[in-house]
């Protein structure tokens, strides 16, 4: 019963009852990315749209896809961009506000503010 609730109010975790139905009567599944996002384009081929796997964020979309859901390509990337560099890393979401965040060395919110080793001599009057 809380799902069915949860479809239908909670638009941040997931889709709700109306973007499952659009998805249904109108839309075409063009692929998933290697977090298990879907992404879809309506059977007119005049809108594109992502279902995230679990909470609604958009950092979660690999550059890829952001090019394809925005009109900047028309090449599916799963076969266009399939090409990776050793160089390149894989993507990742954004992580500020959770425990996972990146704080640079000398950040107060570092972890290991002792570990900041000083470029310079402090005035001694």
């Amino acid at each position: 019963m809380m799902s069915i609730m949860n479809e239908i109010f909670v638009w941040w975790d997931g889709q709700t009852l109306g973007t499952r139905l659009q998805t249904i009567l109108n839309g075409k599944k063009i692929g998933t990315d290697d977090s298990g996002n879907f992404y879809y384009i309506s059977k007119k081929n005049t809108k594109r749209w992502v279902i995230y796997k679990g909470s609604n964020d958009a950092s979660k979309i690999p550059s890829e896809w952001h090019l394809w859901l925005h009109y900047s390509t028309d090449d599916i990337p799963v076969s266009a961009y399939s090409k990776r560099y050793t160089w390149q890393k894989k993507h990742k979401p954004n992580m500020t506000g959770t425990n996972k965040a990146y704080y640079p060395t000398g950040s107060l919110r570092n972890k290991n503010p002792n570990n900041v080793s000083k470029s310079y001599e402090s005035w001694k009057p």
